[in-house]
């Protein structure tokens, strides 16, 4: 039987461009910025746009925006590429716009991808910018710090348009399913970790998760009825991924977070590779990951190696400032490098001991010598009195009480025997012993 097209109704649009929201209420994802009492939300409902600049990633909705504020505000609304238009095009849009501004009537320029036009071509839009010939509504997904000329950023609003959250993506998915614009009049059946496993795949791209579920229906198993069901083998086949078990807001990401954990502090940097794989493939957050992984820098490997911290936290980095896919590698260098470290837990031995004794004796004061005397009257009662500046000493050490009494001579910090720590023991132990010949 031959396969059926879901544009039999006549309109040769994709999916994603039937399904463009048409009002503020429709709109998914941006709540900071559209939600209720929120500041783009109100120039909107109080018509007062003034010309700006959307940054965000792609697929987050700048175009709809943007044609929803022309809607709202009842201006004319021209989209113009920066990839198929030059300064003559510019001039003949704003001359355009120039006679209708003395009709009464607005215009909104739109330029898709401001970051593309060069020096000369945003220079064209500044005076008619200044003079409010147009409102120019820029989209990049670049910095427009480092993109659009400052004179015309200037005179732009910059609003920050953030990716899609997972929730918003599969609110979108089952609105794709169900409005009459999208396949609402079709019977189409597809499981709930579907739908999830394509927002995933799409990664904050409303359009890419629109278009993906789109492919999915067309290349469905349709019955003698017309119903088409949508099997995992076909998502897998169009995404080019497994469907992983996995479910970042259940027992499987502590179990797998767990096996990483475990995975480097047993040294086994191939099994700790693998879990971390398994994680970043199913769409866990690579800051998540890195931030676990610092801990376990200082968690259990310490002082043993006082590099391994250093390097987790410039792993969180590279992650927080180029993103997924391509920070997979940084945490790779981390994690096996966590996994062949020396191996100590005597920070947070040493911390957990402290807090017993800390919660259990709150009211042991702090010993006179080492408190501090900012006003004559501390000073006068002895706050400071015995103090012994290190600095002043030829070793750097003296044999000055720093515990309350009531813990007096208690110790929390262990050394372990391996790596660097070994010359940290070496160090505390004659520390330990210079200040019992000295007291």
């Amino acid at each position: 039987m031959p396969q059926m097209s879901l544009f039999d109704t006549g309109s040769p649009e994709p999916l994603a461009a039937r399904l463009r929201p048409q009002s503020l209420d429709e709109y998914v994802g941006q709540e900071h910025l559209v939600g209720e009492g929120k500041v783009l939300r109100r120039l909107i409902e109080n018509d007062q746009i003034t010309s700006m600049i959307f940054w965000g990633p792609p697929g987050v909705g700048k175009t709809t925006l943007a044609q929803i504020i022309a809607a709202h505000t009842k201006a004319r609304f021209i989209p113009f590429s920066a990839v198929m238009s030059g300064i003559k095009e510019i001039k003949e849009v704003m001359q355009e716009a120039d006679q209708m501004k003395s009709y009464g009537q607005k215009t909104i320029l739109f330029v898709d991808e401001i970051h593309r036009f060069n020096k000369a071509q945003q220079d064209a839009f500044l005076p008619f910018v200044e003079k409010g010939t147009i409102i120019l509504i820029g989209a990049t997904t670049e910095n427009p710090s480092f993109e659009v000329n400052s004179a015309l950023l200037s005179r732009c609003k910059v609003f920050v348009l953030k990716g899609l959250t997972g929730d918003d993506i599969t609110r979108l998915l089952r609105q794709a399913l169900d409005s009459p614009r999208g396949l609402g009049d079709r019977k189409i059946s597809i499981d709930d970790t579907l739908i999830s496993m394509i927002a995933k795949f799409a990664n904050g791209d409303a359009r890419m998760a629109i278009s993906t579920l789109e492919m999915a229906v067309l290349n469905g198993d349709m019955a003698s009825d017309g119903s088409i069901t949508v099997t995992k083998q076909t998502v897998e086949q169009i995404t080019g991924k497994k469907a992983l078990l996995y479910d970042k807001n259940g027992e499987e990401h502590y179990n797998l977070i767990s096996a990483l954990h475990k995975s480097m502090r047993n040294s086994d940097p191939d099994a700790a590779v693998y879990w971390l794989a398994r994680m970043l493939e199913a769409g866990e957050d690579p800051l998540y990951i890195a931030r676990r992984v610092a801990r376990f820098a200082s968690e259990d490997v310490g002082l043993a190696d006082p590099h391994a911290l250093p390097l987790a936290i410039s792993a969180y980095q590279a992650c927080h400032f180029i993103g997924v896919p391509e920070c997979n590698v940084h945490l790779t260098e981390a994690v096996i490098y966590m996994a062949l470290a020396p191996k100590s837990n005597a920070m947070e031995v040493a911390y957990n001991e402290a807090r017993d004794d800390a919660l259990n004796d709150l009211a042991d004061p702090v010993p006179m010598n080492i408190r501090n005397a900012p006003t004559q009257l501390m000073d006068e009662l002895g706050y400071g009195k015995g103090y012994k500046y290190a600095h002043d000493y030829e070793d750097k050490l003296t044999s000055m009480q720093c515990m309350p009494d009531a813990l007096l001579g208690t110790e929390y910090y262990h050394p372990g025997d391996q790596g660097e720590e070994v010359k940290f023991a070496e160090r505390l132990d004659y520390i330990k012993k210079w200040k019992e010949q000295h007291r």
